[in-house]
């Protein structure tokens, strides 16, 4: 007999990939939202899931559901939540259920502020090119991949994206504590998420605990050139746990494409940029691990475009590229925007970045971003002071924004149409544009902006 599972806030992007693996693996799954927006509402749809009304009802939840899921978009007083604890059923976290659907599996959990996401889908992409059947999550959409999760009864391996947010509403521990890795990947550290993890110490600390918390006999591979990492990997107590630090490997850059410089070959990539290539060494040594050579790993990344949102290629021609990227922290826009300068050295760069986060747009973290985008030969900051309102954060200013950012060019935008429109004035021979936000610049359509761009 198949298992009930239940979902509360099914509608997540998470949460609803959760909820189309357990259906593909054969569970009867049901949910509930306050809200479900696209493409949740479709595929949720088209695989018979999709609530047949929206809100939260206690009445669904009966003595024969099996197990609880509860998303983070749900509060504590969820109807659907206290009912469930009254007739003690199993509740989970995302992380905690997705622990339990693992645990006798080959976990390899992939964490750092910035990254993650690439390395995760780097290892993945090798194991689906040489046809290694494995679970996984990772926390974008990635080219061959239905879902961005996948729990079997047969995979031997599971790969993991470890974020270090909180597990619920009810469960303040950070998701990648849950996971507890044979093996490990930490890409960097660079302090986010201030709303729950106040002080930088406190944000390190969080690192620490997960290198505690590899299982005795695992592996932990990190990127020797963060100074942060380096410092709490030396740290951190982890039982019989083998380190393996990793850096940027050899390459060159020739006509915009970057080669790999393996055994006198050159290995060409369709990714480019320092921490992509320290991305790629992190990946390497993971799959190193589950019997994937040297070889084959490159036989295999040879193919590898990058996840999406991750320097994605929106439009390009001879003499003008345009991409758009997620970062969105301090260190993430210092990276992005140096691989693009690196690969483009001839090239007048202009980086444009929301403010969308919520320790972005919090006054005392803007500090932050001092020097983030001076490797730009032109910077443009917008946000928009409607979400701050909604983020029931204190009002920042244009004047702040320059200050913070301690460049004196810098243009700042409050509304995203004087972005677009600004951008339109320009030419764009010789040009790369940078788009960066973990949001879309308040519904500024990409492609279609790529089309005025070059009329």
């Amino acid at each position: 007999m198949s298992l009930r599972i239940h979902l509360i806030a099914i509608g997540g992007s998470a949460m609803h990939n959760l909820a189309l693996s357990l259906h593909e693996k054969g569970c009867r799954v049901t949910g509930s939202d306050d809200e479900i927006n696209e493409p949740s509402k479709s595929r949720l749809a088209i695989a018979g899931i999709l609530p047949k009304e929206i809100g939260w009802f206690a009445e669904k939840i009966t003595k024969n559901i099996h197990s609880v899921i509860l998303g983070m978009h749900a509060r504590a007083d969820n109807p659907e939540l206290i009912r469930a604890k009254e007739l003690g059923l199993k509740i989970y976290s995302y992380p905690e259920y997705i622990y339990e659907a693992t645990k006798d599996k080959i976990r390899i959990v992939i964490g750092g502020s910035h990254g993650k996401t690439t390395i995760t889908a780097m290892i993945l992409h090798v194991m689906n090119f040489h046809k290694m059947e494995t679970d996984y999550l990772v926390g974008a959409q990635l080219e061959g991949f239905n879902t961005m999760v996948r729990l079997s009864n047969t995979a031997k391996f599971a790969v993991i994206e470890g974020d270090e947010y909180l597990a619920s509403p009810i469960d303040r521990r950070p998701k990648f504590h849950l996971y507890k890795p044979n093996i490990a990947v930490l890409s960097g550290i660079a302090w986010d998420h201030i709303n729950v993890f106040p002080t930088f110490e406190n944000y390190t600390d969080q690192f620490k605990k997960f290198i505690e918390l590899i299982e005795p006999g695992g592996f932990l591979m990190y990127c020797a050139d963060d100074n942060e990492l380096n410092k709490v990997c030396n740290s951190a107590s982890a039982s019989n746990v083998t380190k393996i630090p990793y850096s940027v490997p050899a390459n060159k850059i020739v006509d915009g494409i970057t080669y790999l410089l393996v055994d006198n070959n050159e290995v060409p990539l369709q990714i480019f940029g320092d921490h992509n290539l320290m991305n790629l060494n992190g990946a390497l040594l993971a799959c190193n691990r589950i019997g994937i050579s040297n070889s084959k790993f490159y036989e295999a990344i040879q193919s590898f475009k990058g996840a999406a949102k991750r320097l994605e290629l929106v439009y390009k021609n001879q003499s003008f590229n345009f991409y758009k990227d997620f970062a969105h922290s301090p260190s993430k826009l210092k990276a992005t925007t140096n691989a693009v300068k690196q690969q483009f050295k001839n090239r007048t760069v202009i980086a444009c970045m929301e403010l969308h986060t919520f320790s972005s747009l919090n006054e005392e973290f803007l500090k932050e971003y001092k020097g983030a985008m001076d490797l730009a030969d032109e910077a443009i900051v917008y946000f928009n002071p409607h979400t701050i309102a909604h983020k029931k954060l204190k009002q920042i200013t244009t004047q702040q924004v320059h200050k913070a950012f301690f460049r004196k060019d810098l243009k700042v935008f409050t509304r995203s149409e004087e972005v677009t429109e600004y951008l339109k004035t320009q030419t764009w021979n010789n040009k790369v544009l940078l788009m960066m936000s973990s949001g879309n610049f308040d519904g500024v359509d990409f492609k279609e902006l790529a089309g005025q761009l070059v009329l």
